[in-house]
């Protein structure tokens, strides 16, 4: 199953979708999922999304934001908004088989130490991975 995970600028909500479904895949004894990420608007990876997966030892160092254009031609079984703005201004898949829309609460706007903005970043990875766990993998 092919899965698309969406936010506005594919910077830490996507990314870590993204990092937490192909880790979880990897975990069966056969894959069943390829997982991809993409923003309406590109940006860089934020490090603090970085740091939040490598708790985890998952390394997302690689993995870079792409825009929602480069995956409009392809075939997705599944699109998951994983934040309001993209699911406003996503456009529609003509191609994907079905689209979820997940709320969750932009990290990037986490204020306090650098620890305190670190814990947010892992509320939401957390929140993410139940909701993967919860729904996609059943």
């Amino acid at each position: 199953m092919k899965v698309l995970f969406l936010c506005t600028h594919n910077s830490a909500r996507s990314q870590m979708a993204e990092a937490i479904l192909r880790k979880l895949d990897s975990d069966l004894p056969v894959s069943k999922y390829e997982s991809f990420s993409a923003g309406t608007e590109k940006t860089l990876v934020r490090p603090l999304a970085i740091e939040a997966m490598q708790d985890w030892n998952v390394d997302m160092s690689k993995q870079y934001s792409k825009t929602l254009d480069e995956f409009l031609d392809q075939d997705i079984d599944l699109v998951v908004t994983v934040c309001d703005n993209a699911n406003d201004t996503c456009p529609f898949f003509p191609r994907a088989k079905k689209r979820l829309h997940w709320s969750f609460p932009d990290p990037s706007k986490a204020v306090g130490t650098h620890e305190e903005q670190l814990a947010v970043y892992r509320t939401i990875r957390d929140q993410i991975a139940e909701r993967i766990k919860n729904e996609l993998m059943v």
